[in-house]
């Protein structure tokens, strides 16, 4: 049985482990023991805060097997980007260079540094230990997120952000890096990235050019991957698609990966959840279809459990089982989402 709650600090060597394997590819999930703690003291803080509007907060949840203990999966939550360090991405747009006499009238896309993104929350942190990646487990895991906003809607943006990894080659290298940014900030992608991660970004703005970028001058490797994702994260992708998300020309400016926006409230798994007072008990024994996936959770910001499980909203019948991994009582409510899966199990 899998389910999703806030990190706590007995998740520390945890994390730790998940950090590791993931070896440096996310910002948000540095291989550094004093920042992984910092995560968990502001989830801990920031779930004990009665804002109602969006600050500066910030919420990580693991993915647990509750059979083992094991935390098998990490992904969080920035309830406003931007507001005690700067967010800077790339916009792609057009310069327009016209010469009447010489009737020639050119188009040209650059990248334009910006922090336009800044107050919007973020999911970030999204990481499942290879060797327990299952669509259900990044199903439950980056979505159970967002029944949690659903839970206290003006505590976060109007709008949701979601920065994806951008191409490397086949040497692990970013073709968008090599071209652009190694040249201003005289270090590696990894460095970069690490420095980010433990908010440790001042030196952006003094180093990035201010002034427009024009696509033309990358490299042909460089502009041909100007807001793709890497290959491993396409997936993810298109289950952000399905839920909502949309890329609207806005790239990171270490690997020019894409960054997709949404109006939060408009997500499918806000705008589809429901409420509703469960029965526990026994359940029928009924081998689920692909479309009886529900996730369901709590309604307890503090000790929020999120779960992806068979579930029929016309017989709400939770196990007794179910029920005690949500921390439910009899009486208490839950909210549910359908969940579009590919495959059953």
């Amino acid at each position: 049985m899998l389910i999703v709650r806030p990190v706590t600090h007995n998740d520390l060597p945890a994390l730790e482990r998940l950090a590791i394997i993931c070896g440096g590819r996310l910002t948000t999930l540095p291989a550094n023991r004093d920042h992984l703690s910092s995560i968990i003291s502001s989830t801990q803080r920031s779930l004990k805060q009665l804002n109602h509007e969006p600050g500066g907060e910030s919420f990580h949840f693991v993915l647990e097997n509750q059979a083992t203990q094991e935390i098998i999966g990490v992904s969080g939550i920035e309830a406003a980007i931007g507001l005690k360090w700067p967010f800077y991405n790339y916009r792609i747009s057009s310069v327009v260079h016209a010469s009447p006499e010489l009737q020639i009238h050119n188009r040209i896309p650059a990248l334009h540094l910006c922090q336009d993104y800044a107050g919007s929350t973020r999911l970030c942190t999204l990481f499942i230990d290879p060797q327990c990646q299952r669509e259900h487990h990044y199903q439950l895991l980056s979505k159970a997120r967002l029944l949690f906003i659903n839970l206290a809607l003006s505590r976060f943006a109007e709008r949701t952000i979601v920065e994806l990894q951008g191409v490397l080659d086949k040497e692990g290298k970013s073709p968008f890096w090599e071209c652009l940014g190694k040249h201003f900030f005289s270090m590696d992608i990894a460095k970069a990235i690490y420095l980010v991660g433990i908010n440790s970004n001042a030196f952006i703005a003094t180093l990035m050019p201010q002034y427009p970028v024009y696509a033309p001058l990358l490299s042909k490797e460089a502009q041909a991957i100007l807001g793709k994702p890497r290959e491993d994260v396409t997936f993810n992708m298109e289950l952000l698609k399905q839920e909502g998300f949309q890329h609207r020309g806005y790239i990171d400016i270490f690997d020019a990966g894409p960054t997709l926006e949404a109006d939060t409230k408009k997500l499918k798994t806000i705008s589809h959840s429901q409420q509703c007072q469960p029965v526990i008990g026994e359940k029928a024994n009924i081998e689920p279809s692909i479309d009886q996936w529900y996730l369901v959770s709590n309604q307890l910001q503090p000790q929020y459990r999120c779960m992806l499980i068979p579930f029929n909203p016309d017989q709400p019948v939770l196990s007794e089982a179910e029920a005690s991994a949500l921390l439910l009582s009899k009486g208490d409510h839950i909210q549910y989402s359908p969940v579009q899966l590919s495959t059953p199990n």
